[in-house]
């Protein structure tokens, strides 16, 4: 292992010009829209779908053919997207969100809805899992320098956070189909300089070649962090949004209403978090910040499963809530930190693979725990924070020892990597 420069260092934003600057304030914003539509969906879907009769192992189910139609589209855009062009491929993603949004608004066919939420984008979650997220984190590696991309991607978190909380307050299909088409329209003005580097869009490669997202160097520490993040994504599936709205719904008899304002407070907790995690990690580093914060609340979401009364569980999650997201935005810039330009968009869908593998597998297996008399145990809560608790000691044991140019400590650094 010798010192060298960080491969992210390799090709910065020419400075911080308005094009960029542009480009940036248009990711931000179609997170928010696209926030705001998941926000929408996410507190009601569940408990709309139970008072319709369906079970909560079909939820489940259902809630899986949304993820697995998720990781098919992460894949494709992980081979596909930087030759394509990443402003179409954010379009056609958005297009097909609106769908979603016209046919559960217009179908209670369980079939019907099983296809619309395979090719579709389904808001289950606070946390987007999305095919538009690589997309998104390669353009923002893209337009900011290093020593600022943690700060961008706290604020394209906390956008998504103040979104989802404002959308859990109500909903509307019609609005999020309009949410959806928004977005696909910001994503064609977007800036050309947003697009991967000529060089890696691998047209003359051969068709083994284009069905492999293009990782190089980092293949080794990418594959470490995939496995990594299906665990914590395999967690995070037991505890979607939605079967929390449901869990509360069907084990303490709470309305919509009151559920709603909890996960519009519960979603503003999460905002602040993510303010916190740029000095932190700044101060602490940004593996620190991941491991850390997250370890806590873990604990917490434990103790959500044996709250006695629905007040207390309400301000354990609320509590869990303060710590649980200040990980992501320091996770998307780890992550980005570890690679070189042209393996971004790569990184980030293999990455995001990863998650959407682990967290399809769990809400059917989450459904079958909050039926019938296992409900009252709690079990996903309880699952999750074990599972989650051993994504955090596994991660620090792994990488404590892989020191960053960019630990965005207020200067670059020379650093060590491990060998891929």
């Amino acid at each position: 292992m010798g010192s060298h420069r960080s491969p992210a260092d390799a090709v910065r934003p020419a400075g911080d010009e308005p094009s960029h600057r542009a480009d940036a304030r248009r990711i931000l914003v179609m997170r928010g829209l696209r926030s705001l539509a998941y926000g929408l969906l996410s507190v009601v879907l569940a408990v709309a779908l139970a008072n319709d009769g369906v079970s909560p192992v079909a939820i489940g189910i259902l809630i899986t053919v949304s993820l697995v139609g998720d990781m098919v589209g992460t894949y494709v855009i992980g081979i596909a997207a930087d030759a394509w062009g990443r402003r179409r491929m954010l379009a056609l993603l958005a297009f097909l969100m609106a769908g979603t949004g016209v046919i559960f608004g217009l179908t209670t066919s369980y079939p019907l809805l099983l296809v619309a939420a395979f090719f579709g984008t389904l808001g289950i979650s606070a946390s987007e899992t999305a095919p538009f997220l690589p997309i998104d984190q390669a353009m923002i590696a893209q337009v900011t320098i290093p020593e600022k991309r943690t700060t961008l991607f706290a604020r394209y978190n906390l956008v998504a956070a103040f979104s989802v909380a404002v959308g859990a307050l109500g909903l509307l299909f019609g609005v999020y189909a309009a949410l959806a088409l928004l977005v696909a329209g910001l994503s064609l003005r977007l800036s050309p300089q947003v697009e991967a580097p000529r060089h890696s869009t691998r047209r003359e490669q051969s068709l083994r070649q284009r069905l492999v997202p293009p990782l190089g160097r980092s293949r080794g520490i990418v594959w470490r962090l995939m496995g990594l993040f299906s665990v914590d994504a395999l967690a995070g599936g037991l505890v979607v949004q939605s079967l929390m709205v449901l869990f509360f719904h069907l084990r303490f008899g709470v309305s919509l209403t009151a559920l709603s304002a909890l996960f519009f407070g519960a979603n503003l907790l999460s905002a602040l978090s993510f303010l916190a995690a740029v000095p932190l990690a700044r101060r602490i580093g940004l593996l620190n910040t991941m491991v850390f914060t997250h370890l806590p609340s873990n604990v917490l979401l434990v103790l959500v499963a044996f709250a006695p009364t629905f007040p207390v569980a309400a301000a354990v999650l609320l509590l869990r809530q303060l710590l649980s997201q200040m990980d992501v935005p320091t996770r998307q810039a780890y992550t980005m930190a570890l690679v070189t330009p042209e393996e971004r968009t790569a990184a980030a869908s293999v990455t995001s693979l990863a998650r959407s593998v682990g967290s399809a597998t769990s809400p059917v297996l989450s459904g079958l725990l909050l039926q019938g008399s296992l409900l009252v145990f709690g079990l996903p809560f309880i699952l999750a924070g074990i599972l989650k608790a051993a994504y955090d000691s596994s991660l620090w044991l792994l990488f404590r020892h892989v020191h960053l140019q960019e630990e965005e400590r207020g200067g670059s650094k020379s650093a060590k990597t491990p060998p891929t």
